[in-house]
């Protein structure tokens, strides 16, 4: 699989997109299993191809139970300088619940392990909006988080994906259903204790230190290119988005033929005003009218003004200084605001 990675790293270099990277990502998976040799090795690799920024955040998405004492200390001899830890909670019987492989104690110990080591930047992810959590253990999970100092947090609404173990056990009454209401006066809990602890609440499931946002997954926010190399990787060059094959083996394969095995997506004229009206809306920079006059023209902009206006006057969406910005009150429902401004598509 390694061999396969560097091999298609290779062949995408060959595209002749020599952009500086400004991050690496390992994650979309479980990354942490690799040892600390294979990680290195892959980000040696990388910058045989590609520039590598000398201040890049390179972050690598762990489980906890994947950060003992000696993994940590070998990947201090790595580029790695940050790390996205999947948490959930420090309830036992929550993360048994999740299906989670990590227990209560294993969770706590990662980050100190890492923080330990010298590591700072790190984020942790947290679950909030299921059953089994109150608001007094929700509470403690966050404050765990700040007394640990931890500079980012991201923190998600349970969901239910159909076809699924849990999706299975709601149906037959063996678990309760998730509750919409739990989860908005969670999420609030949140904003509150993050803000008034001094963290951004700079997109809808992120919380950062001011100046400590997660590079990486701004440049999604912000619509910039990426390139993702791997089994299921995405990528996108601002006019489309490609996906690799998922199954493992036909990848290999397909990488050791030199006929990469991905679909593609062609992005049409409204696709690329929809995603910038979804993700500039869940940051805090807001959906700025220059760039969506200037990239899409004043019709869409036109458009655009007609339809946000009832959002602003039930208070669900506020213009200051050309920008569109969400209130506390249109962040609960922010999907459903975007989408409501979404333009058709034309047949």
């Amino acid at each position: 699989m390694m061999a396969a990675m560097r091999q298609e790293l290779e062949l995408r270099s060959q595209s002749g997109d020599t952009k500086k990277l400004t991050s690496l990502y390992f994650g979309g998976g479980t990354p942490s299993i690799l040892d600390a040799g294979h990680i290195q090795s892959f980000i040696d690799a990388v910058s045989e191809y590609y520039d590598i920024a000398e201040d890049a955040e390179i972050t690598l998405e762990a489980n906890p139970d994947d950060l003992d004492h000696k993994k940590v200390q070998q990947l201090r001899h790595t580029d790695i300088n940050r790390f996205s830890i999947g948490i959930q909670s420090f309830y036992e019987e929550d993360l048994s619940w999740m299906n989670r492989a990590h227990n209560a104690s294993e969770a706590d110990a990662a980050i100190k392990r890492v923080q330990d080591a010298g590591f700072e930047n790190i984020t942790a992810d947290l679950i909030y909006g299921y059953p089994l959590l109150t608001d007094q253990k929700w509470n403690a999970n966050i404050n765990k988080l700040l007394e640990f100092e931890i500079p980012h947090i991201s923190a998600y609404s349970m969901t239910v994906e159909p076809q699924t173990a849990l999706d299975h056990f709601i149906k037959k009454g063996k678990s309760p259903a998730m509750n919409e209401s739990q989860s908005a006066a969670q999420f609030e809990i949140l904003i509150d204790k993050l803000v008034n602890s001094g963290f951004e609440h700079y997109e809808i499931s992120n919380f950062a230190k001011p100046d400590r946002y997660a590079r990486h997954n701004s440049s999604y926010w912000k619509g910039d290119t990426y390139i993702g190399i791997g089994p299921s990787a995405h990528s996108f060059n601002g006019d489309n988005r490609s996906w690799n094959i998922a199954n493992n083996a036909l990848y290999i394969k397909g990488i050791s033929e030199k006929t990469p095995v991905a679909e593609v997506e062609q992005l049409s004229f409204e696709n690329k005003v929809n995603e910038y009206i979804m993700t500039s809306l869940r940051t805090m920079w807001g959906m700025d009218t220059a760039k969506i006059e200037e990239a899409f023209g004043s019709d869409t902009l036109n458009q655009l003004t007609n339809t946000i206006q009832p959002f602003i006057a039930q208070g669900e969406v506020r213009l200051q200084d050309g920008h569109y910005y969400l209130t506390a009150k249109g962040k609960l429902i922010a999907d459903h605001i975007a989408s409501e401004l979404f333009l058709e598509e034309e047949d």
